[in-house]
């Protein structure tokens, strides 16, 4: 058992490291071709043995009931579910927008070999997506969706939200603070500079939802439906038939004002706010330690006992 957050999630980020090292030498060993069964291969590897081990490790080792912090023993309601579909929905058109105005950015002059790396790593990043999500059949993108879509979804819910953000609520760390930290740090790793702002954004909302259901299942649903929803629109975009883009829903065409996409910001924040009246209201007990009664009356509870539980 481990007290201090800090060692936590210092012991998180080793066991993430040795794990990205051994998928990397597996790769390697055995994985020699680049194509786009080799590279699903790659991202299941990684995401079981970067984020799934290492989280399920770390919480084990530094708490007593792991399953208890990462949210896992908590089944997500029907409430819950809803709120994830109807908040997804109504952010898309801001969200792209959003894209829209990070794409956009541009650093000082100064920085312009700072902009050149970023705008390499972006292309570069966008070049080994849009490989990995290419897909000629249905059968091709139901694959992509369970790799791409479930399991990434799946892996760095565990990671970022159950054990990183899991291990620092439980030592009472301002939720707040817990969840947009770990936002940054979510998007961050990702290495896509002009996503930065969009992605931090999704991490701050599958953040709040952790924290307001104690479930580890609905920030993974919502995850996961995010991403799984681009595997397939990229499929049907690769349709020629295809005239809707998902991509570009609340872009503006250049010099006309972004109606739908301040409306979606509306609706969206007028949801998550309705989320968290929703799911706190009908939330399970506090992500702490079950609190043990105070010595001389079992009809309180003492915050010293509750951590002796930790």
């Amino acid at each position: 058992m481990i007290r201090s957050t800090a060692t936590r999630i210092l012991l998180l980020l080793v066991l993430a490291l040795a794990g990205l090292m051994l998928a990397s030498l597996f790769m390697l060993l055995f994985i020699k071709n680049s194509n786009r069964a080799a590279m699903l291969a790659m991202v299941t590897l990684q995401d079981v043995l970067v984020f799934i081990v290492p989280a399920v490790l770390a919480v084990w080792i530094a708490c007593r009931k792991p399953a208890h912090v990462m949210g896992l023993n908590v089944a997500p309601s029907w409430r819950a579910l809803a709120m994830v579909l109807m908040v997804y929905v109504a952010s898309v058109p801001m969200l792209n927008y959003t894209v829209h105005l990070n794409e956009a950015m541009k650093l000082p002059e100064s920085l312009a070999w700072l902009e050149q790396m970023m705008r390499s790593s972006e292309d570069m990043a966008a070049q080994v997506t849009k490989n990995l999500l290419e897909s000629q059949s249905v059968f091709a993108m139901i694959i992509s969706v369970l790799v791409v879509g479930v399991l990434a979804g799946l892996s760095e819910e565990f990671f970022f939200r159950g054990a990183m953000l899991g291990m620092w609520r439980q030592n009472g760390v301002n939720p707040h603070v817990g969840v947009w930290v770990v936002a940054i740090v979510f998007s961050a790793i990702h290495l896509q500079f002009y996503g930065f702002v969009p992605r931090m954004l999704i991490g701050v909302w599958l953040g709040y939802l952790f924290v307001w259901t104690r479930s580890l299942w609905v920030p993974v649903v919502a995850h996961a439906l995010n991403n799984s929803v681009v595997v397939i629109a990229e499929h049907f975009a690769e349709n020629k038939n295809n005239t809707f883009d998902l991509d570009n829903l609340g872009v503006p065409a250049a010099g006309q004002f972004p109606w739908l996409a301040v409306a979606s910001a509306v609706a969206t924040v007028a949801l998550v706010l309705l989320a968290h009246k929703t799911l706190c209201r009908t939330t399970p007990p506090p992500l702490t330690e079950p609190m043990m009664p105070a010595e001389g009356n079992p009809n309180t509870f003492s915050i010293e006992k509750e951590k002796e539980l930790d």
